[in-house]
């Protein structure tokens, strides 16, 4: 399946992602590095937002799957505002090559897809009256009521932290769809706002940061509730996805998205995308057509046939240049050679009702 074929060409962003909490719930343990099926949960993300003409990860510098900018907040651990502030200050400036919309993530969410950051895009630039998905949207005087908590109330774990992606009791308002907005934010399964599996217009953030560090005299501490009150909100639930906006804050929730992993429905496109990020491919393949000529192998040959064939295809694919067409290409050339082998099986079995159709092109 390919993720990223949803309606036409994606609108341009750039992607800032926070990783570096103190991780407290899981005894201080290297979060973005923790792996769920295979693939560290940072990687996960920085594919989910693959699209990105520029993506800064605000952490310390590590091995990634893809190339990023890394930042950081100063002082380091200083809270997820001013750590988004540090990431929004590492793209290119406006008006020299950055992008006019910005997708901002945390990087614990193993089931976060291309195709959940396409919706949160085409909601923020269709118009909430017409984005993909169930919008539900309000203006920033009616988030301000639902996302208002005790004065103070600073996030425990920093950049990061599960207090500030899951506004605690933040329910999305029935409001009609606002105009105008200024941000795109998921809402969970209990229809929870989710700032940091959001989508913003760069103008509006740098507004409201700039106004909240001038109104503050700093953004370290500062929940993230402050940035979503000043800005217009409309908000997206995925429908198809419920488990998008699902992160891992503590070592059972490790253990269920490992699970969940491999629950039969997703167990092989999460393998085949591991794979991928292990051999360092960057390809998208037609997998129910490689899956054909494996059975097709496999049953028309022998057993050891299908994964020997999808071998010899992918390295004629490379020899060809390599690319979608170039594997798509080796696998009709070996469709059709398994699909001539069964025919000559079948004649073996009577010579006499299938030799009219086993001569070759041309012969006589």
């Amino acid at each position: 399946m390919n993720e990223n074929a949803v309606r036409g060409p994606a609108p341009a962003y750039d992607a800032v992602v926070l990783a570096g909490g103190a991780a407290r719930r899981l005894g201080g343990a290297d979060k973005p590095g923790v792996r769920v099926g295979g693939r560290a949960l940072l990687d996960r993300v920085l594919t989910a937002c693959a699209g990105a003409r520029d993506t800064v990860v605000v952490a310390a510098p590590r091995a990634t799957a893809r190339p990023v900018t890394w930042a950081r907040e100063d002082p380091p651990g200083g809270g997820p505002l001013a750590a988004l502030d540090a990431g929004v200050r590492a793209l290119p400036p406006r008006g020299h090559g950055a992008a006019e919309t910005v997708v901002v993530l945390s990087a614990d969410l193993p089931f976060l897809t291309p195709r959940t950051v396409r919706l949160l895009l085409d909601t923020l630039h269709a118009g909430p009256a017409e984005g993909a998905g169930a919008v539900r949207a309000g203006s920033a005087e009616d988030a301000e009521a639902v996302h208002a908590g005790p004065a103070g109330d600073a996030p425990a774990e920093g950049a990061g932290a599960a207090d500030a992606r899951s506004v605690e009791g933040a329910e999305a308002t029935h409001a009609p769809p606002a105009k105008g907005a200024e941000a795109v934010l998921l809402t969970d399964r209990d229809g929870r706002d989710q700032p940091l599996v959001a989508v913003y217009r760069r103008a509006a953030l740098d507004r409201a940061l700039r106004a909240l560090a001038a109104e503050h005299g700093a953004l370290e501490g500062l929940p993230l509730r402050l940035l979503t009150r000043a800005l217009r909100l409309a908000r997206v639930a995925d429908p198809e996805d419920p488990v998008a906006s699902f992160d891992c804050d503590t070592w059972d929730d490790i253990a269920e998205a490992r699970t969940r992993i491999r629950e039969h429905g997703r167990v092989l496109e999460e393998w085949i995308s591991a794979a991928k990020d292990e051999l360092g491919l960057d390809l998208d393949v037609d997998t129910g057509a490689l899956l054909d000529l494996a059975r097709d192998a496999a049953h028309g040959v022998a057993r050891p046939a299908a994964p020997l064939t999808t071998f010899l295809v992918g390295y004629a694919a490379a020899q060809a240049g390599g690319g979608r067409e170039a594997v798509a290409a080796a696998t009709a050339k070996a469709v059709a050679l398994a699909e001539r082998w069964a025919r000559e099986a079948e004649s073996a079995a009577a010579p006499e009702d299938s030799a009219a159709g086993d001569s070759a092109p041309g012969a006589e």
